[in-house]
């Protein structure tokens, strides 16, 4: 039983990243981005679970990467496509209405926001390689998927919670969300090394810099809520950029 709780731990991973869908589906994007934070925090601890118990196994890693499809990958991808959907056409897609009797006739305008589930495939084309490069066992190349899932789920928060007419104006700009998404699957592939936030070990010598940038993440949040999300990751790419690699 004991070498099984990581792998329940990333089951309640999956099974968060399943709910946030179907609420990200319904068009309650609030709802998904909680479900997929909660997913988010499974991920983090379900490693440092496996070697605090002895229980790393290959089992535990690809049903990892799975999990991560799911919550980090396809869940924020349906996010997407639900707030380019709101940007070109002021509503929310509901899949009954479009794929009615008059499914082709529908304008160009609400079939673009399906490309916001391009950030479901660099999701797992960026999983799929991570697997298999070995040089990814200290450090990250390129934006893991709950990075990139955590600054695409800011975006409902914010207009929910912090909006402004001016801010709610340029974060539904369609060719903004446009920009983005394409931006987010760059990001998620390129061959940018990131130094990894999860934890090997407790101490704070092997971890000072891991440290140091939650406790300031945290001070962010304190101060900007939801908005520290996108600072908080920009600010780790330019961190590691600035760091030798690892």
């Amino acid at each position: 039983m004991r070498k099984q709780v990581p792998n329940i731990i990333t089951s309640l991973n999956l099974l968060c990243g399943c709910i946030a869908i179907l609420f990200a589906a319904s068009g309650a994007l609030v709802t998904a981005a909680v479900f997929v934070f909660l997913g988010i925090f499974f991920d983090f601890f379900d490693g440092l679970a496996a070697r605090s118990l002895q229980a790393e196994s290959k089992v535990g890693l690809e049903l990892d990467s799975l999990a991560d499809v799911v919550t980090s990958g396809v869940a924020p991808a349906v996010v997407m496509v639900q707030l380019l959907s709101e940007a070109f056409t002021g509503s929310y897609i509901e899949m009954e209405s479009l794929l009615g009797d008059n499914t082709w006739n529908h304008s160009w305008a609400e079939w673009l926001p399906f490309i916001g589930l391009l950030i479901a495939v660099a999701s797992a084309y960026r999983l799929a390689k991570f697997n298999v490069d070995t040089r990814q066992t200290d450090s990250f190349i390129g934006l893991p998927t709950p990075a990139n899932a955590l600054l695409l789920l800011s975006i409902p928060l914010i207009l929910e919670y912090q909006a402004t007419p001016a801010l709610t104006s340029f974060l539904l700009q369609p060719w903004f969300l446009i920009v983005l998404t394409i931006i987010s699957c760059v990001l998620l592939n390129a061959e940018i090394h990131l130094f990894a936030l999860k934890f090997k070990t407790w101490g704070v010598k092997d971890n000072l810099l891991r440290y140091l940038f939650l406790v300031g993440s945290v001070v962010a949040i304190v101060f900007l809520h939801f908005l520290a999300i996108p600072i908080i990751i920009i600010s780790y790419i330019l961190l590691s950029l600035l760091l030798p690699k690892q």
